[in-house]
């Protein structure tokens, strides 16, 4: 069992910063692929980020060049900086963990959930 909390959500206007921290519960945090996701009002929950044991990152399309994924194993964290932010980021993000290396960029592969913290921003 993993148990995740995220934290650092906020309201921030066009163009701003956040980071988004997960803190992950257990011994075995650095096996574990660790995935962000997104869901906006109205809309499915959405790929947004991961980054794989040995450090290896992938992004979804829309924030690639904007944001960063990363990972402390000795503080069982995984990280979310989000630079450059648009009104369209606006979501409630999740931190997910999972034990399969592939395939990764679905809800469907990741067991276990964070409880969610929300971006808004504002234009």
């Amino acid at each position: 069992q993993v148990q995740l909390v995220e934290s650092g959500g906020g309201l921030v206007q066009a163009g701003g910063s956040l980071r988004l921290s997960c803190a992950a519960s257990g011994r075995t945090f650095s096996s574990y692929t660790m995935g962000w996701f997104r869901q906006a009002p109205g809309k499915e929950r959405e790929f947004v980020a991961v980054t794989w044991s040995g450090g290896r990152t992938a992004y979804t399309d829309s924030v690639k060049g904007r944001f960063t994924i990363s990972r402390d194993n000795a503080k069982n964290t995984v990280y979310l900086q989000m630079n450059s932010l648009k009104p369209e980021d606006t979501a409630v993000y999740y931190c997910a963990a999972s034990q399969l290396i592939a395939p990764i960029y679905s809800r469907a592969a990741y067991p276990y959930w964070g409880q969610g913290t929300q971006v808004t921003v504002s234009s």
